[in-house]
């Protein structure tokens, strides 16, 4: 299955610093290569993948104040979809407006709604309710009047997070310097408990940082940090006593949220949107209605495990756990014959079925093994076309370059692997003899559980 991931085009994907969709598609974008999945990411031309790049601009343009913001979109989404009929799927992360594009390719849909900006932007989502498919980020963040398929959870890398086991005496806020944030609940929060207090993030209303957060500022007691990068990130996260999170909208996911968790971080948020989603009230955090029960919930945070913050991300936000649930959403898309190809290995197409012969191409996904089995009533033939095969062909172990083929007579025991950890292994298999029926299979080991089950499929 071939991926086009339309990312958005304000920042770099993945973001140097800010920039919450560019980084979940980057994430979503290279745990799909990892496990052999093909994926064009069309995002800008700085970007940085280790699958397929296109682009109609080289920088964001919010890096870039010179472009037309309008003009670059317009652009970005119609190089997609102008050559959409190249792709399996086209996994949409750009809100709306890619939607009104859809009728431009036969490319089944898939749209990610990271969010509602506002109740204005609804009929367009409504419109092509059935022309797109629809995945919430939280179950909090659907709109009634839409049909969605799944719910898909963000999901962090956990190497980029390192556990804390103690804090260093500060709260901390880490977001949008924005009202819909709370940013100065938090300074509220902060003073009522007398506990520093790092402000840290992109001022996005900068009239609201005037009034509400500059004056307040003070070294040593309230202080602010503009946007940081990875490493930064980390380590304040990891060293706040608690990440204070008084949001004032419900919030579709909240990544900040997970990231403080994945550090040892506990969270104090307001119970709104997808927060009790998130956060595990009393185990990994509070939720709380207001500021003043807020600081009651800043004097009992050291009662909170900093280790089953951690492990409760480990355990539901990871990022193979996105790409795991991700993958069960394509497979739904797959037309009935995708479906049918499409193995935990790889997948495979028919070239050819005859009364006395078939063919497949055969691809097997990077570190992935088929099963050590044989055949009664049929020989087969294999010749490799990309990467390498690791054949096991009784007591021999061999491996197979492009160009190379084998003959695996029926009864003997044979199992194929691709040992690379970047290349998909592709190769054609010709069958001959008197029944090709996948019940001609004996599995004598399996990495799936499939030992003498008769499936349709090795």
């Amino acid at each position: 299955m071939h991926i086009a991931m339309l990312s958005p085009i304000a920042w770099r994907t993945p973001p140097r610093k800010y920039g919450p969709w560019e980084n979940i598609v980057s994430l979503l974008t290279e745990g799909l290569i990892k496990q052999g999945v093909e994926v064009t990411l069309f995002a800008t031309g700085d970007s940085i993948t280790k699958g397929h790049l296109r682009s109609v601009c080289q920088n964001g343009y919010e890096e870039d104040k010179s472009v037309n913001p309008k003009v670059l979109e317009s652009l970005h989404i119609a190089s997609l979809f102008e050559s959409g009929d190249e792709f399996d799927l086209i996994h949409n992360h750009f809100d709306f407006l890619p939607l009104t594009y859809s009728q431009m390719t036969t490319t089944p849909l898939l749209t990610t709604i990271h969010g509602f900006s506002s109740s204005t932007i609804f009929p367009v989502y409504e419109k092509y309710n059935k022309r797109s498919n629809y995945i919430s980020i939280s179950d909090a963040n659907r709109a009634p009047s839409l049909d969605y398929l799944a719910t898909v959870h963000h999901g962090i890398d956990l190497e980029q997070f390192t556990y804390c086991e103690n804090g260093q005496g500060y709260l901390l806020f880490f977001g949008r310097i924005h009202n819909d944030k709370g940013t100065r609940e938090a300074i509220e929060i902060a003073l009522a408990a007398q506990i520093k207090l790092l402000i840290v993030g992109l001022v996005q209303d900068q009239d609201y940082f005037n009034q509400f957060v500059e004056p307040k500022l003070q070294l040593g007691n309230i202080e602010f940090i503009d946007a940081v990068g990875p490493l930064e990130r980390n380590t304040l996260l990891g060293g706040a006593l608690a990440l204070l999170h008084p949001i004032q909208f419900d919030e579709p996911f909240g990544l900040s949220v997970i990231e403080a968790m994945a550090c040892g971080t506990p969270v104090i948020a307001f119970n709104r949107g997808s927060m009790p989603e998130l956060i595990k009230h009393g185990e990994t955090g509070f939720l709380v209605n207001d500021v003043d029960t807020a600081v009651v919930a800043v004097r009992k945070i050291k009662q909170i495990d900093r280790m089953a913050c951690r492990e409760h991300i480990v355990e539901h936000f990871s990022v193979d756990r996105m790409v795991e649930n991700y993958l069960k959403v394509y497979q739904q898309l797959a037309t009935p014959k995708e479906a049918q190809s499409l193995r935990p290995w790889g997948f495979y197409t028919i070239l050819a079925d005859r009364p006395y012969f078939k063919a497949k191409e055969i691809v097997v996904f990077q570190g992935k093994r088929l099963s050590l089995q044989r055949h009664t009533q049929r020989d087969e033939h294999w010749l490799v076309i990309n990467g390498t095969a690791e054949v096991t062909l009784g007591t021999k172990h061999l491996l197979l370059q492009p160009g190379q083929s084998i003959d695996i007579p029926r009864n003997m025991l044979h199992r194929v692997a691709n040992p690379s950890a970047s290349v998909r292994l592709k190769f054609v298999e010709i069958q001959t003899g008197e029944y090709f029926g996948e019940d001609d299979i004996e599995r004598l080991e399996d990495d799936y559980g499939r030992v003498n089950e008769c499936l349709k499929l090795v």
